[in-house]
């Protein structure tokens, strides 16, 4: 972009923008001043020593990435607390293992279609603001009505709850990811995506850890499944704690939009249902790894407990350390294998590279009887490599209105 001489610059610093935006392209040309306006808009386009400025990087780093974090902490910790407390619940529930697994089905089977109609909602009609808001408070109110459920010993109110939990958790996954794409550029995200997912990674192995001691302090005052529920209803803070991080960054991202003079979306550029059909085959293609690389990952760690101590003779805690190191590892490699990835750009060879890990851990799980830690730590990296690189790439070949939708699928 072309300069203005010292004396210009002195004089400009006394016009207003319009003005001097206006006397630009009558210097330069009209796509000169296109070009100042494109670097106005950039979120990182420009320097500046205030981090309340959205173009620094304290800004983006501190004041939005924080929040960010956080805004899945409280979706992934409710989800993981049936598993914490199976125990707990089976016995003061009197529940059979078909029904308590029933709270994971009604959790799961909402996001076979809601994650794309979620999608759409926020691409078309919400907004990642909005959107992020309603789907945050749809995981607190659902926390809320499972407890509620608990509380009085109602299995069929607690089913409900957890199906609103999942109308609202993998939802409030997509405006995350669309939140991050927007803030952060292509060198950036997949350092982003790899801290994000250890954050999620992180409330999984908190809510594994924390909720069975939090419940035996409950149940020294309160017995049964009212004590039960009052642990329950301690959950819906941390849930609460996360539509707060939802409403912190709807609020910065809208002080953004006023101070950069971001441009809406035009009614004629918005997503319509028809666009499903117009999005890239490589995201389709996307979608396929990830389907088939996780059904080798979640599956498994599912039945995990149960293989190693039969295949291995491992006793129960240890079995459940070992099978529990697919989590763990991602919670402190993502990140850095994110930066890794952000400074070679070769996000395509890292997919591969991780669908390589996965493929020689189970190989040696199925045909070796080699100690089980090092093949489950190959399992965890390959997860961690996977889910860093994959992810960012949506953003890379799908266009900004239809991020949304294409993160639901």
């Amino acid at each position: 972009m072309k300069r203005l001489n010292i004396h210009n610059i002195l004089h400009c610093v006394t016009l207003e923008k319009k003005e001097f935006m206006e006397r630009w392209e009558k210097q330069y040309g009209k796509s000169a001043s296109e070009d100042l306006k494109q670097d106005d808009q950039e979120i990182g386009g420009e320097k500046s020593c205030d981090p309340c400025n959205p173009r620094h990087w304290l800004h983006r780093y501190c004041l939005v990435l924080i929040p960010l974090s956080f805004l899945l902490f409280g979706s992934y910790f409710v989800n993981d607390i049936p598993g914490a407390l199976q125990d707990v619940m089976v016995r003061d529930l009197e529940l059979s293992e078909t029904e308590f697994m029933a709270f994971y089905s009604f959790e799961a089977w909402p996001n076979v279609v809601l994650c794309v109609v979620g999608g759409y909602l926020i691409d078309r009609w919400l907004g990642v603001r909005l959107g992020a808001i309603v789907f945050s408070v749809l995981v607190t109110l659902g926390q809320a009505i499972f407890a509620l459920g608990s509380f009085i010993n109602n299995y069929v109110l607690m089913c409900c709850g957890r199906f609103v939990v999942g109308i609202g958790d993998d939802s409030l996954s997509i405006a995350q990811s669309t939140f991050a794409t927007k803030w952060f550029k292509e060198k950036e995200l997949n350092m982003v995506f790899g801290l994000l997912l250890s954050f999620s990674r992180l409330a999984s192995t908190v809510a594994m850890n924390v909720m069975q001691p939090l419940h035996n302090m409950v149940d020294q005052v309160v017995h049964g499944y009212k004590g039960l529920g009052i642990t329950l209803f301690l959950a819906v803070v941390v849930c609460t704690m996360s539509a707060l991080c939802a409403a912190i960054l709807s609020f910065l991202d809208k002080r953004a939009d006023k101070i950069l003079s971001r441009s809406k979306v035009e009614p004629d550029e918005k997503i319509k249902l028809k666009d499903i059909l117009k999005i890239p085959m490589t995201t389709w293609i996307m979608t396929f790894i990830c389907v088939t690389f996780y059904v080798g990952v979640l599956p498994f760690t599912s039945l995990g407990l149960m293989f190693f101590t039969l295949k291995f003779g491992l006793t129960p805690t240890t079995a459940s350390t070992v099978n529990s190191l697919v989590y763990i590892i991602p919670a402190v490699a993502c990140p850095f294998l994110g930066f890794c990835i952000d400074k070679t750009g070769k996000n395509i060879f890292w997919v591969i590279s991780g669908i390589l890990l996965a493929l020689v851990s189970h190989m040696m799980l199925a045909f070796t009887f080699v100690n089980p830690y090092i093949p489950m730590v190959v399992l965890g990296l390959s997860y961690s490599v996977l889910a860093s690189a994959i992810w960012p790439l949506v953003a890379f070949v799908v266009p900004r209105k239809q991020l949304g939708t294409a993160y639901g699928m």
